[in-house]
């Protein structure tokens, strides 16, 4: 009876704080076109996330790139079809395996960094301060950081995925002795349009949820010290469980319509 009590606990406070989340993105949208607007917070921003993020997201694409290629090789080597391997590295790093990576690496990234830093402004009561002062603490503090966050994770993906491109062309250069020229003539001829563009407008979905995680669990921090904590890993675990379901999702609808 205590373990089913506690299931059915636990499930009830998910639901809630589903709800709670869906009531936080109404007031996000509703905040979002009602003046004044916080352009000069947004371009700072931008800049934190963007600009700061942009060494670990190419390392992370130039890796991808070349472990990726250095375990397709040999399979493919194996029935001949080496000379596929530009196409089918462009296709899978552009489609699918770069946007949820970088995705992954900037929950972890911004969507911490965004938990902690709300998280210990409300411990510390500095958001009730500002909505003491007359300032809209949610307009300065949670609409410019999802904005940032969605704007900025397509710009972050797109310089991944041409990085792990980077990093697949050397590999195929000293394993196969194939030209750069060759290579991304190759690259370029594989992709189309339905490449690109799913993977694009998928990446804005990532960035909203990443900013909306963080900053949904941040601004609700409660508990101290001890809170943010807690405010801060939730914000990549559950980041992370929801970037999975939107991927899915936007494969789902891109084979319906393209397919």
């Amino acid at each position: 009876m205590k373990i089913l009590s506690s299931y059915q606990s636990g499930l009830s406070s998910f639901f809630l704080e589903i709800g709670e989340m869906g009531k936080f993105t109404g007031r996000y949208f509703r905040e979002l076109f009602s003046r004044p607007f916080e352009f000069r917070e947004f371009l700072k921003q931008c800049y934190q996330m963007g600009n700061k993020s942009l060494l670990l997201v190419s390392v992370t694409g130039f890796i991808l790139g070349l472990v990726f290629t250095l375990q397709s090789r040999p399979t493919l080597m194996e029935f001949g079809a080496v000379s596929w391997m530009p196409s089918m590295i462009s296709i899978s790093i552009v489609r699918e395996i770069g946007p949820v990576i970088i995705a992954l690496i900037c929950a972890g990234r911004i969507g911490s960094s965004i938990g902690a830093e709300l998280g210990s402004m409300r411990v510390t009561e500095q958001i009730d301060a500002m909505e003491v002062s007359g300032t809209n603490p949610f307009k300065f503090l949670v609409v410019t950081r999802i904005l940032a966050a969605t704007c900025m994770l397509p710009i972050l993906v797109i310089v991944g995925d041409f990085v792990a491109l980077i990093g697949s062309a050397i590999i195929e250069n000293i394993k196969g002795e194939v030209s750069f020229t060759l290579y991304f003539n190759q690259v370029f001829a594989a992709l189309e349009f339905t490449d690109l563009l799913p993977a694009t407008v998928k990446t804005f979905f990532f960035g909203f949820a990443i900013g909306l995680v963080g900053c949904f669990k941040g601004y609700n921090s409660k508990k101290g010290t001890a809170g943010v904590g807690k405010a801060s890993n939730s914000a990549v675990v559950f980041t992370s469980m929801l970037l999975f379901v939107l991927d899915f999702i936007a494969v789902f609808i891109t084979d319906i319509f393209y397919n």
